[in-house]
C-alpha cells in the first residue's frame, strides 16, 4: 500500500465557496465568542475552542448526507456547528443553561444531537474511537450506506483502544471514517515527541485499512479527501482513515498558555495557511464575491452568534429535578 497524499481539488460552484466561507466563519466568530463568555466566567470547567480548524470539519461536512453520523472528543464546538446544529442550543449548553442541547448538563465536552445524528463531545481520549465504530456496526447491520465519521486528534492516536478499533471496523469492514484531527501538539506536547512515526495514517497498514494525509488547512483538499473516503466505506469496503494535517491557534484550553510554542509560529501560520482567508481570497480572485459582499456575511454572522450570547444568559438555570431525567434511554416501568 503506498503512501499517499491528496492533491487533487474539487469542482466546486460559486455557491458552494460562499458556503464554506460561510461556515467556517461562523465557526471562528462561535469561538471567538465563546472564548469570551468563558473569560467573564459565563462558561464553566474546560472549553476546547476549534479556531485554526475550520476547514477540517466544514470540509468533512461537505461529503456527508442524511442519515450520517458523526462522533468527536471535546473540541467539538465546530463539529456541532458544521451539522447544522442550532448556534443558540450549542451556546446555551455551553452555559450550563436548561435550553442547551443537554439540558445544560453536559457542558462544552457531552452535548448530543439525535436529529442531527452528532453523538457527542467525549472528554475521554480515545474513547470515542471504539462508539464510532459501534456506530458505523449499527448502520452495517441495517444494511444502509450510512458512514460514520469518527474524529480523534494525534494525542489520541498513540491510545491502543484506537488500534483495538482498527483491528475489529477491519474484520468487520465497518463503514467508519477514522478522522486524525493531526494539530501537531495534542494538549501540548509536538508530534515529533511524542509520536515515532512521522505519517500517522500509516498505522492502518497492518490492519489492511486505507488511508492518506490531508492538508487540513485547505478545506477543498479536505473535501476531495472525504469524497475518496465516503466512496470507500459507502460501497461496502469498510474503514478509511484520514490523517488530516491541521493547526489550532489556541492553546489546548482556553487555561493552556501554549509555552511549548513561540507566537511567531502561531502568526505565520495565520499569516500564511489560514483557511477561511484561502478561501476568502479564492472568492475574491474569482470575482465570485466583492468585498462588500463577505463583509455582509461577516456582519450576518456577528449577529447571530451575539443573538446566540444573548440566548444563553437569557436562558433559565436547570431545575434541581433535571439530574434525574434522562439516564436511561426510556422509562423503566413502576412495580405495582
Amino acid at each position: 500500500m503506498a503512501a499517499r497524499k491528496t492533491t487533487k481539488k474539487p469542482n466546486v460552484s460559486a455557491d458552494e465557496l460562499k458556503a464554506y466561507y460561510h461556515d467556517m466563519l461562523l465557526i471562528r466568530r462561535f469561538e471567538e465568542k465563546a472564548g469570551q463568555l468563558y473569560g467573564m466566567g459565563l462558561i464553566g470547567g474546560f472549553c476546547h475552542l476549534y479556531i485554526g480548524q475550520e476547514a477540517v470539519v466544514v470540509g468533512l461536512e461537505a461529503t456527508a448526507k442524511e442519515g450520517d453520523s458523526r462522533i468527536t472528543t471535546y473540541r467539538d464546538h465546530g463539529h456541532m456547528l458544521a451539522c447544522g446544529m442550532d448556534p443558540n442550543g450549542v451556546m446555551a449548553e455551553l452555559t450550563g443553561r436548561e435550553d442547551g442541547y443537554s439540558k445544560g448538563k453536559g457542558g462544552s465536552m457531552h452535548m448530543f444531537s439525535k436529529d442531527k445524528r452528532f453523538y457527542g463531545g467525549h472528554g475521554i481520549v480515545g474513547a470515542n474511537v471504539p462508539l464510532g465504530a459501534g456506530l458505523a456496526f449499527a448502520d452495517k447491520y441495517k444494511g444502509n450506506d450510512n458512514v460514520t465519521f469518527t474524529y480523534f486528534g494525534d494525542g489520541a492516536a498513540n491510545q491502543g483502544q484506537v488500534y483495538e478499533t482498527f483491528n475489529m471496523a477491519a474484520l468487520w469492514q465497518l463503514p467508519c471514517i477514522f478522522v486524525i484531527e493531526n494539530n501537531q501538539y495534542a494538549m501540548g506536547t509536538s508530534q515529533q515527541r511524542s509520536t515515532s512515526s512521522a505519517e500517522i495514517w500509516e498505522r492502518g497498514k497492518a490492519f489492511g485499512i486505507p488511508g492518506e494525509a490531508v492538508d487540513g488547512m485547505d478545506v477543498l483538499a479536505v473535501k476531495a479527501a472525504g469524497e475518496t473516503a465516503v466512496a470507500h466505506a459507502r460501497s461496502g469496503k469498510g474503514p478509511y482513515i484520514l490523517e488530516i494535517k491541521t493547526y489550532r491557534y489556541r492553546g489546548h484550553s482556553m487555561s493552556d498558555p501554549a509555552k511549548y510554542r513561540t507566537r511567531e509560529e502561531v502568526q505565520k501560520m495565520r499569516d500564511e495557511r489560514d483557511p477561511i482567508e484561502a478561501v476568502r481570497t479564492l472568492l475574491l480572485q474569482g470575482e465570485h464575491a466583492t468585498e462588500e459582499d463577505l463583509k455582509a456575511i461577516d456582519k450576518k454572522i456577528k449577529d447571530v452568534v451575539n443573538e446566540s450570547a444573548e440566548f444563553a444568559k437569557n436562558s433559565p438555570e436547570p431545575a434541581l429535578d433535571e439530574l434525574w431525567t434522562d439516564i436511561y434511554a426510556t422509562e423503566i416501568p413502576q412495580e405495582a
